[in-house]
């Protein structure tokens, strides 16, 4: 039966190109959500709109109380309609916010995970700890998802101060002119806040990271730390930046306080003085006393303006949140090309003049390498001379410095990824399982074998045996099933089986099986498993002695290409086998 395709996880690279900064990164977070984001500034502004209002109704209702007049239930319905329209509009702003807050945090982590995981040719994210890249895709990417929501309040938010400000100065423009006298101080305040804010922000964020980073560490080596006996030291090294962090939470609240506690002098006193010289204007008989109930309430909507302080905090912490997640957005994107691979290819691999390098130092010089098609090759050498990094470029898991990888005479970097993925596969020393049961880990891939093709992936790797055993066979949850380091290693095998392409490349995948399963297993890698091409990197001389033919790779060089026989011959390839502690004695 022909394998089902799976759909590709969702990645647009030109939603990504844009994320360039904390600005692209913000600005793509509102396009992403801009229909929901401006049915939240409606919202806002209809409860702006109603609360500028309120006053003048109030203030109208009140001096017809006070004449006695015609209309006051009108008017009292008025105030009613307007408070509950308020109260109607708080609520759908409060609702639409935090969907739209959920929604721009989602789809920012997305593109982030997305990006990522795309990048690993290129090893362009090692630049980051792991701790590091896991504070930037959750928490910062949340500070950063809050910014449309925060934009948009904080703009309709301006509307209540300054139709406040307005309204005042229709009521009498010696109030306007009063209040206005304040503002240059409350600008003053507002940019001092900004300035000071912004970088113990992102100093407070940085050490986060790195207090993150070093617990990801120490959770990974937790066996070590305990069998060693120094979780004491472990956790003053994990909570050694705290000092650090305090300081700049510190410095951070500072900042806050003193523009909180400059507005909340400012404020009251801009609003005294309005009602003050709204007094003296009653006595002369320049306004009502409506009129004076209206410019109290409006001289405290203007005087809303320190509000201000909270949102643009918001606003601060979302930019700086999103300037650490574009760091990682704006990672160079691997390039992939679009063309196909020959249909029903041998498996023809080449190596032209392949170099790699890590840290500045030779991994791979100049290789120069064929794989013929349907052959298995063992590629053995000493530890460091370069075997796992052929591998990764042989099936496109990195990409070499220079020179040329080719499949079936398609250079890699041109082959449709997809199409690559399902006609290379990858089984690993150290696999990790993905999946919610044992049979879901083994036909994870690039598309969902049958059951009977994952029952036989599993015969082939001597899995099935075990998992049998499990209390529900392959429906067993995998968080259930206690797997030892060769069972884990069989199921990376199956899970390779199972997604078997024109090319099979085993990076050392069968090290924790005992002999006799590793014979089992390479007798079915021929019997039972899709043809192809093999690439078999060897620790053991029988993994060499059962391949077609042998690469011997020494100091990032292949030394010799041949069959295991004929190299076995020469006392230095011999030495490689010593070396890694293999048996010598008879091949």
């Amino acid at each position: 039966m022909a394998p089902t395709p799976r759909p590709a996880p969702p990645r647009n690279p030109a939603e990504l190109a844009p994320l360039a900064g904390a600005s692209g990164v913000l600005l793509g977070a509102a396009r992403h959500s801009a229909s929901r984001t401006f049915a939240l500034f409606l919202f806002s502004t209809a409860s702006a709109a109603a609360a500028v209002a309120l006053p003048a109704a109030l203030g109208h209702t009140l001096d017809l109380l006070l004449e006695d007049a015609a209309g006051v239930q009108r008017a009292v319905v008025l105030c009613a309609v307007l408070v509950a329209a308020e109260v109607l509009f708080d609520a759908l702003e409060a609702l639409a916010g935090g969907a739209i807050s959920a929604r721009s945090t989602a789809w920012l982590r997305r593109c982030g995970a997305d990006h990522l995981l795309s990048l690993a040719p290129h090893r362009a994210a090692d630049r980051f700890t792991p701790g590091d890249l896991v504070t930037r895709l959750t928490g910062n990417a949340a500070e950063a998802g809050t910014a449309p929501t925060t934009a948009a309040i904080g703009l309709a938010s301006l509307l209540v101060p300054v139709g406040g400000l307005v309204c005042l100065a229709l009521i009498d423009v010696w109030l306007a002119v009063v209040f206005l006298a304040g503002i240059p101080l409350l600008a003053l305040l507002l940019r001092a806040f900004a300035r000071g804010s912004s970088d113990s922000i992102s100093q407070y964020q940085r050490v986060q990271a790195d207090i993150a980073g070093r617990l990801l560490e120490a959770l990974g080596g937790a066996r070590t730390v305990a069998a060693a006996g120094t979780a004491e030291r472990e956790l003053a090294r994990v909570l050694a930046p705290l000092s650090e962090l305090g300081a700049q939470g510190r410095r951070m609240w500072q900042v806050y306080g003193r523009a909180s506690v400059g507005s909340g002098i400012l404020v009251p006193l801009l609003t005294t003085a309005v009602l003050a010289v709204g007094g003296v204007r009653l006595v002369s008989g320049s306004l009502s006393v409506g009129d004076l109930l209206a410019a109290s309430r409006y001289a405290a909507l203007a005087a809303g303006l320190g509000a201000v302080v909270g949102q643009l905090n918001s606003l601060l912490r979302s930019r700086a949140a999103a300037r650490r997640l574009g760091e990682v957005l704006t990672l160079p994107a691997v390039r992939h090309g679009t063309r196909p691979l020959p249909a029903d290819g041998p498996g023809r691999v080449e190596l032209l003049s392949v170099s790699v390098s890590r840290g500045g130092a030779p991994v791979l010089r100049g290789v120069d390498l064929v794989v013929p098609e349907g052959m298995t090759m063992a590629v053995v050498g000493r530890s460091g001379s370069g075997k796992s990094t052929l591998a990764a470029v042989a099936g496109r898991l990195a990409d070499p410095d220079s020179g040329l990888v080719l499949l079936d005479g398609v250079p890699l970097t041109e082959a449709d990824p997809s199409e690559l993925r399902r006609e290379v596969g990858y089984a690993f020393e150290r696999p990790v399982l993905f999946g919610e049961t044992v049979g879901a880990a083994i036909g994870f891939g690039p598309y969902t074998p049958t059951v009977g093709e994952i029952g036989a992936a599993a015969r082939a790797a001597g899995a099935d045996t075990f998992v049998q055993l499990l209390p529900g066979g392959y429906a067993t949850p995998l968080a259930d099933a206690p797997l030892s380091g060769g069972e884990l290693q069989r199921l990376g095998l199956a899970r390779a089986f199972a997604h078997a392409g024109r090319l099979l490349i085993l990076d050392d995948a069968t090290s924790s099986l005992d002999s006799v399963t590793e014979l089992h297993v390479g007798r079915a890698l021929v019997r039972d498993v899709r043809k192809g091409t093999r690439l078999l990197i060897a620790h053991r001389v029988s993994s060499a002695a059962r391949a077609d033919l042998v690469a011997w790779v020494e100091d990032g060089r292949v030394r010799r290409v041949g069959p295991h026989e004929r190299l076995w011959e020469e006392p230095d390839y011999r030495a490689v086998f010593a070396a890694t502690g293999q048996d010598t004695e008879g091949s």
